[in-house]
């Protein structure tokens, strides 16, 4: 455990993981630190958003997915809104597509979840300082292959690899049929795919979607 040091307040955070579990065993470590605080727990984007938004932590930490909104999204959205909180990405996804997407989106720290709890706490210090925490190797892979896709593209694509038809797509983003059709229908042609199925597979491979 480490003290705070006197007349220093806590490190305030806020956690979003959809997974009961993992997010209530990251609480319990880090609430083991006598410098970090934990101010709010979320378990989908939306509710991620809200809690920042209302707590104004000084570190936000976040699995990528997560339903309503993705943790990449929220992300961006802090920093669209200036909130000032820095961003760590905690996640399973050890891949280079994911992590260049976090660092535009204007996350601080990319780490995997076999990371060991004093590494984390570490990392929020770390992070607060105006720092930042991401694997060496992963990130000389990162600026390898670049992404193709556009935001638009990535967002159809991603509906269309759960299985959503064209016309419920549109519906849900508020598009033609038309013009879902050709977003998808470039994605395909970036990716080298044979159909949206095989785009979405080759996009998530990637750490794209």
């Amino acid at each position: 455990m480490t003290p705070p040091k006197e007349g220093r307040k806590a490190i305030r955070v806020v956690l979003a993981e959809d997974q009961g579990m993992v997010l209530g065993a990251l609480a319990a470590l880090l609430e083991i630190e006598g410098d970090i605080s934990v101010v709010a727990q979320a378990r989908n984007g939306k509710e991620a958003l809200q809690a920042v938004l209302e707590h104004k932590p000084d570190v936000f930490i976040t699995d990528i997915e997560m339903p309503h909104m993705t943790g990449l999204d929220v992300a961006a959205e802090l920093r669209r809104r200036h909130t000032g909180t820095r961003v760590i990405i905690v996640t399973t996804f050890a891949r280079a597509g994911y992590l260049r997407r976090a660092l535009e989106a204007g996350a601080s720290g990319y780490l995997l979840k076999d990371m060991r709890a004093e590494e984390l706490a570490e990392a929020v210090r770390r992070v607060r300082q105006g720092l930042r925490v991401i694997d060496p190797e992963l990130a000389t892979e990162a600026w390898g292959e670049m992404d193709p896709l556009t935001d638009r593209e990535r967002q159809v694509l991603r509906l269309a690899g759960d299985g959503m038809a064209s016309g419920d797509i549109a519906s849900e983003l508020g598009l033609s049929d038309g013009t879902v059709r050709n977003y998808l229908s470039e994605a395909i042609s970036k990716l080298g795919a044979n159909n949206r199925v095989d785009a979405a597979r080759i996009a998530r491979t990637k750490g794209w979607l």
